[in-house]
């Protein structure tokens, strides 16, 4: 029984572990499409006035 619940418990860490990544590469596209789209209309802004 001991066994089981020590494969139990890395279970649990491996999954806290890949949600975390998960967690941290959804933030990374969300504010990577922001910054292109505030880049974006900053950059046409800037080429209209030269």
């Amino acid at each position: 029984m001991q066994d089981k619940h020590i494969t139990s418990c890395s279970r649990g860490i491996r999954n806290a572990w890949h949600f975390y990544y998960a967690l941290i590469l959804v933030i990374k596209v969300v504010c990577g499409g922001i910054g292109i789209a505030l880049a974006h209309p900053l950059t046409k802004r800037y080429m209209l006035s030269t």
